[in-house]
């Protein structure tokens, strides 16, 4: 029998069930019941605690109870602080922008970009009830960390403000005459949770300090100037709360000359220890260390000379560096070495690394303009193997230094330190550079993208950034000139797709969501000069998703099986299509980004290479050769751990971590649950990230990179029980698949490993 809740405090508990019972269908009856048998132990801020602890498979739902007692909690702060009555939840928004512009948290440019009455009209688009779409802990990471306080720590934004002043902030330089319908297109597109944008943007946008792209990349010049003018910008890029990557592979090995005198160089570890040093003391506006990836070739002579135990917790302490994360690029060729074996099944495959700086030297390679190549500056077509004839020339070439191992022996040193800190991430520069759309700028061969970021999703052009000129001015000041190189700049947003796929909305949501992105490069500000040009060279941008195990189990599809595979190629296409065709509306609208002629864009052979011969696809291609795109790059596929939990769904592409378990951060813990948990999803959530065979992962995510123009930040989840050779086998399959890269290996018997925030989105 329904007991009646008398209490106070537990009215607020009923009220949310049934809310919940309205808004979600949810039958909390048995909930209510159990309510009310426990209500005189509910006292106060107890009804919270209550909901809280009742979150258990067998009772997903409270999650939404304790979301709205939360939410009537943020309600009472916001009123507090700004000075109305708690019961209108909302304020007077206009108000709101004023007050917080004057005491310096929002920047002044939305008063001076919007009329009062602009901004009140926004104001009532503003709609309560869509708080509802949160679960608990979505609500929570949304109100800790994103929704803007004043100095003293005091609420005074509520999350449906955070989401329109996102909005106003991406869309305040579109034609006044349509700008407040884009405006009201955004926040319809976040409020619903369809989207969500990228970690910097959440936290920054309509703020008066920080940026709003993820992350960045840079390449390391073989000199002294490179070398520290590099840290110098990934210091102030770190400040303003920027994800790094960085290649190290031009770098000189260790006992390199340095002006002629041999053996004199330190090699790349104690550059990177320096690096090390400089992610930790600069953090990230305060909140979080920097994060810094560091990539190298394995073709690198310090490879096997440190690179490979900069994490690992044995041997010299002085030659780590345990706060980066480190990448190590491989070509086509060392994975074929890994396959030769002699009669009795051993391998034999030799592997010969050298020093950047010795191959220049004795090799004299030069590209048209007379600049010094090495290995790292070419690459391997399916029809001409430009790198694997380099190489050999280098391995024939008797005056050139190499230092040679067993390539499986390289390998295990990757294997071992993967089983151990989960990096280095792999990073396979052949298929990056021959599925690259703008090769162009350097030419068939000619490497045009050395390394990933920190999430290891983006793909874009890469060049040095050099000083070229320094000299006193009149004034007396010393003035530095850089010649900018290609400084990798990513800007970051995911689609939700549980919600907009099974509300069938990407046909509307990928044009304003691209249209967001496009914004973001032209109103981001960058500390370091050369990413702001490169941004606005390429005007690349991000589209990725989330939440793919949680629509598998909505569409009763199990994670290892053929129809999730198929069902990752259809829905990646039809994304890929959406955004390309927005992309091209929008160079329609407002030009071409500036790289476009000659591009495979341009070309058409990135259509051709990916079979797309629909005839909506060939209508596309010949309006892209007409009209161009707006973005040099579209898609990329980030991690999505904390964003995707704010839009109540699961991480990424990644398989859940089980059905029921406890989220545990710095400052919480809570229960969580899998997302539309219930008698008809359970079967399809319930092998979980360890046990799943990462086979099918692998198929599932070689499906969806074909659509891709950049890469994915893909995960392997194994058993710390794993066999060197079993995980020699997905490393392999990922590399015959066509992959451009991999994340993590996530071992069973790892800590945490913490995620990079600034990839969120």
């Amino acid at each position: 029998m329904n007991m009646k809740i008398e209490t106070a405090e537990m009215s607020s508990v009923e009220k949310a069930l049934e809310r919940a019972t309205a808004v979600y269908g949810l039958d909390t009856s048995e909930l209510l019941e159990r309510a009310g048998e426990l209500a005189e132990q509910a006292k106060g801020e107890q009804s919270l605690l209550y909901a809280l602890n009742h979150i258990t498979m067998d009772q997903p739902d409270w999650t939404y109870v304790a979301a709205e007692l939360y939410a009537s909690d943020l309600y009472k702060k916001a009123a507090e602080h700004r000075g109305y009555s708690a019961s209108e939840k909302y304020g007077d928004f206009y108000k709101l922008i004023q007050e917080l512009t004057h005491v310096g948290i929002y920047s002044k440019e939305l008063l001076f970009s919007y009329s009062q009455e602009e901004i009140t009209e926004l104001g009532l688009e503003v709609e309560p009830e869509r708080d509802l779409l949160f679960n608990y802990i979505g609500l929570f990471l949304l109100a800790d960390r994103y929704l803007a306080k004043n100095y003293e720590g005091r609420l005074f934004e509520l999350p449906q403000e955070r989401f329109l002043v996102i909005a106003m902030t991406l869309m305040q330089n579109e034609p006044k005459e349509r700008r407040l319908e884009l405006v009201k297109e955004a926040y319809w597109a976040m409020s619903h949770l369809y989207m969500t944008v990228a970690t910097p943007t959440l936290s920054n946008a309509g703020k008066s300090f920080g940026q709003l792209s993820s992350c960045f990349i840079d390449t390391v010049d073989d000199s002294l100037d490179g070398i520290y003018l590099n840290n110098w910008d990934i210091a102030r890029l770190s400040k303003d709360g920027g994800g790094i990557g960085i290649y190290y592979g031009k770098v000189r090995a260790l006992g390199s000359d340095i002006k002629k005198f041999k053996g004199n160089s330190s090699g790349v570890v104690p550059w990177i220890r320096l690096l090390n040093d400089t992610a930790v003391s600069v953090d990230q506006l305060g909140q979080r260390q920097g994060a810094v990836a560091i990539y190298l070739d394995v073709f690198h002579k310090d490879i096997m000379n440190g690179f490979l135990d900069l994490k690992t917790n044995n041997g010299d302490e002085r030659r780590k560096a345990h706060d980066i994360f480190t990448g190590v690029s491989i070509p086509d060729l060392f994975m074929k070495r890994l396959q030769e074996k002699d009669e009795n099944g051993r391998s034999i495959g030799e592997w010969h690394t050298f020093c950047p700086h010795q191959v220049k030297q004795v090799m004299g390679w030069k590209d048209a303009n007379g600049n010094a190549l090495g290995l790292e500056d070419f690459y391997d077509e399916r029809d001409t193997k430009y790198f694997s004839d380099k190489y050999q020339e280098a391995v024939d070439h008797p005056l050139l230094p190499r230092k040679t191992y067993r390539a499986m022996e390289i390998m295990a040193r990757i294997m071992v330190s993967q089983l151990e800190t989960g990096t280095p991430y792999m990073f396979y520069r052949d298929e990056v550079n021959r599925q690259n759309p703008n090769k162009h700028t350097r030419g068939r061969g000619l490497t045009s993208i050395y390394c990933s970021n920190l999430c290891t999703e983006i793909m874009q052009n890469m060049s040095v950034t050099t000083i070229v000129n320094e000299y006193t001015d009149e004034d007396g000041n010393l003035v530095m000139i850089r010649k900018p190189g290609d400084f990798v700049v990513c800007n970051l947003s995911s689609i939700n797709l549980p919600r907009a796929v099974k509300a069938d909305v990407l046909e509307r949501l990928v044009p304003i969501q691209t249209r967001m992105l496009d914004n973001v490069i032209d109103l981001n500000t960058i500390s370091v000069g050369q990413a702001e040009v490169t941004n606005k060279k390429y005007r690349a941008i991000g589209l990725g998703t989330f939440g793919w195990h949680h629509l598998l189990a909505l569409e009763g599809i199990h994670w290892e099986s053929e129809k999730a595979v198929e069902f990752a190629d259809k829905l990646y296409e039809e994304i890929a299509y959406q955004i390309i065709r927005a992309s091209m509306q929008l160079a329609e609208e407002k030009g071409a980004f500036s790289q476009f002629s000659g591009s495979e864009w341009h070309t058409g052979e990135y259509f051709e290479r990916r079979n797309y011969t629909s005839e909506r696809w060939n209508d596309l291609q010949q309006q892209v050769a007409t009209t161009g795109v707006r973005n040099g790059w579209m898609m990329a596929v980030a991690p999505n751990s904390s964003t995707a939990k704010i839009g109540g769904s699961t991480d990424g592409i990644d398989p859940l971590y089980a059905v029921e378990y406890a989220e545990e951060k710095k400052n919480f813990k809570f229960k969580v649950t899998a997302p539309d948990l219930n008698h008809n999803t359970y079967d399809f959530y319930r092998r979980s990230r360890h046990v799943l065979d990462q086979k099918w992962s692998i198929r599932q995510n070689a499906a969806r990179q074909r659509h891709i123009d950049q890469s994915i930040s893909f995960n392997f989840y194994v058993p710390h029980t794993i066999k060197a050779k079993e995980l020699l086998e997905l490393h392999l399959e990922a590399w015959k698949q066509n992959l451009k890269t991999t994340y993590y290996v996530r071992s069973t018997s790892q800590a945490e490993i913490e995620e990079c925030e600034a990839c969120q989105s």
